[in-house]
């Protein structure tokens, strides 16, 4: 059980990630300041810093938490007992119905870089969270004999997240999969950008129809739509 000491200091973290979710909103990641969240949390400038001693450090607080809400939307969609591409189709509409709920949120994320911030390491678990989702989906029909490879290996095209995300070579899983599942993923995120930030205005009149029109063509893409089974 957490001591007075730890909860207070949750609570203090959790006002300070809040103030800096706003901050986001009004004045975007790049002009991010902790001199302006202490000043909307009330606290000196030097009290802020021992919560979060850099601006680096309380924008990658931000990117987790973003990644882990919008992986956590991911896994509530997720029905393992649905087939494989209404579990596909069901968690791309709850990454895009997340980012419409936090715009800038997602614009951290998936947007332009933040000037002068590279990203640690300590971003990368919660930034998988939904490629394990739709890996595990690919995983599960492959193993129901619903996903077919070709067996082949294109050595030096995909990195080792791909193989672990995807897991490994097994019946149905191989770099064929792999990248078009990548492909797929890719196309997940720009798709939902387009329409967030305003790209697909003039070109389409119907933005539900189209990305669930969308959904299917990456679920068919990666062998699992509706049309049937894709070979290698």
């Amino acid at each position: 059980m957490p001591t007075a000491r730890e909860r207070v200091r949750a609570e203090i973290t959790a006002e300070i990630t809040e103030a800096a979710r706003r901050q986001l909103a009004e004045v975007g990641a790049a002009a991010l300041s902790l001199r302006a969240v202490a000043r909307e949390v009330g606290m000196a400038s030097s009290a802020v810093y021992r919560y979060f001693p850099s601006r680096d450090d309380l924008l990658t607080r931000l990117i987790i938490d973003g990644y882990d809400a919008v992986g956590a939307a991911a896994e509530a969609a997720d029905d393992p007992t649905a087939a494989p591409e209404q579990r596909w189709s069901a968690v791309c509409a709850a990454v895009r119905d997340w980012a419409r709920a936090n715009p800038h949120e997602y614009a951290l994320l998936y947007g332009s870089p933040v000037p002068g911030y590279a990203a640690p390491r300590d971003t990368v678990p919660a930034a998988s969270r939904v490629g394990v989702v739709l890996g595990r989906i690919l995983g599960d029909a492959a193993r129901a004999g619903l996903l077919t490879g070709d067996g082949g290996r294109e050595p030096g095209l995909l990195g080792d997240a791909a193989v672990e995300i995807l897991g490994q070579d097994g019946p149905g899983i191989d770099d064929a999969v792999r990248v078009r599942a990548l492909v797929a993923y890719c196309a997940l995120f720009g798709t939902v950008g387009f329409e967030l930030f305003g790209q697909l205005v003039g070109s389409v009149e119907d933005a539900d129809r189209f990305f669930a029109r969308a959904t299917a063509e990456l679920a068919q893409l990666v062998g699992i739509g509706p049309a049937g089974v894709r070979t290698g």
